[in-house]
Formats: C-alpha cells, sequence, structure tokens
C-alpha cells in the first residue's frame, strides 16, 4: 500500500464514500487532528458520536454516521479545501458564514481545530481544512 500523502483527504473521502453508501460506521487511521475534526463534526450535530479503538498496532477512529428518520444523511456535502500542493488560508476579518450557518468550515488555527464561527469569536485565522454542509 502507498504512503499517503494528505491524511485528512483520506478521511473526508471514506466518510463521503460511507454515506453514500448508506453504511452506519467507518473507521480511519486516528491522528491527533483527525479526532479533533470528529470532535468538531460530533458538537456540530454531523454525525452521531466517534471512538478512538486500539489494536496492537495503530489508533483506529471508529466514526458513527448519523442519519435523519427518512434515511437522508446528515452530511450532504464534505470538501477538502487546503491541500498539500495548495494551501487556502484566512484572515479573522474575511471569515464568514457558509450556507446561511447551514455549513461550517473546520479552520487549524493558532488556538487549535475550530469551526469558522469558533474562529470569528476568538478573532484568529488560520488554514482552512474543509468545508461541511
Amino acid at each position: 500500500m502507498s504512503a499517503n500523502t494528505d491524511p485528512i483527504a483520506d478521511m473526508l473521502t471514506r466518510i463521503r464514500n460511507a454515506v453514500k453508501a448508506g453504511h452506519l460506521i467507518v473507521d480511519v487511521p486516528s491522528s491527533k487532528m483527525k479526532v479533533s475534526i470528529a470532535k468538531i463534526l460530533k458538537d456540530e450535530g454531523f454525525i452521531k458520536n466517534f471512538k478512538l479503538n486500539d489494536d496492537n498496532r495503530q489508533k483506529i477512529l471508529r466514526i458513527y454516521l448519523k442519519y435523519t428518520d427518512q434515511n437522508q444523511p446528515a452530511i450532504l456535502n464534505l470538501t477538502r479545501i487546503s491541500k498539500p500542493g495548495r494551501r487556502v488560508y484566512i484572515q479573522a476579518e474575511n471569515i464568514v458564514p457558509i450556507y446561511n450557518n447551514i455549513g461550517i468550515w473546520i479552520i487549524s488555527t493558532s488556538k487549535g481545530i475550530v469551526t469558522n464561527k469558533t474562529a470569528k469569536k476568538l478573532n484568529v485565522g488560520g488554514e482552512v481544512l474543509c468545508e461541511i454542509s
């Protein structure tokens, strides 16, 4: 298996594919950044929950996906913004609501990994990791 150059894009793709296939859970190799992203997804109501499983080799992040009563996924759009070949940064004064506050940006700031709303409150900018709605 080849080395993954963008683990965040890999995580988002696994979630996107699992949602399209109608799966209830998806497993992702874990890292601190991925756990922070999963925590934001849970806090914002895009996933039910997540759990950190530890096998002997590497920790696995298990994400429990969320669906409505009509079997519609909570995550409609999941897009990687900043990529290894083209980093995208935003200043605090340029942060705007996403899809009339229905969607969020996940931003890596000096205060940690936060949503666009939190970054605006903290008055910090950073690297825009992804957009979720």
